[in-house]
């Protein structure tokens, strides 16, 4: 078994689409409307489903804002430089909500940006670098 990918509910599909591509750097894989259920699906992801996990966005389209709730933790990325990617999504637009830095509890250095529906994404630095650039 593997994890295949895991969905968010999405108020504006092409909204959270830029996001995801022109902001994180994702690929859009796959999209589909379902006309009679009234939604669509959109994954997206780092490479193709056939290797890596990826992330579904569904948007139903008579929905256009989601609580999140109080069970919703976020999604982490890997990233090789964590002071040079959160400077990189700042200037495309994206919203760095925690600054790099150690977590509170340990070392690893770590940020978080949140995305158009207010989605956490959690960036972990994967090299041994906690220096800031």
């Amino acid at each position: 078994m593997r994890m295949l990918h895991t969905m968010l509910r999405v108020g504006d599909l092409e909204r959270s689409l830029s996001f995801y591509t022109d902001v994180l750097g994702m690929q859009l894989l796959r999209r589909k409307d379902y006309p009679s259920g009234r939604f669509t699906l959109a994954f997206v992801g780092y490479g193709p489903e056939s290797d890596n996990t990826v992330l579904e966005l569904t948007h139903n389209w008579d929905t256009n804002q989601y609580a999140l709730g109080e069970g919703y933790g976020h999604i982490a990325l890997g990233v090789d430089d964590i002071y040079g990617t959160c400077r990189m999504i700042a200037d495309r637009g994206g919203r760095v909500v925690r600054e790099p830095g150690p977590m509170k509890h340990g070392s690893t250095v770590i940020a978080f940006v949140e995305d158009p529906d207010g989605y956490k994404v959690e960036l972990i630095q994967l090299s041994s670098r906690s220096d800031a650039a």
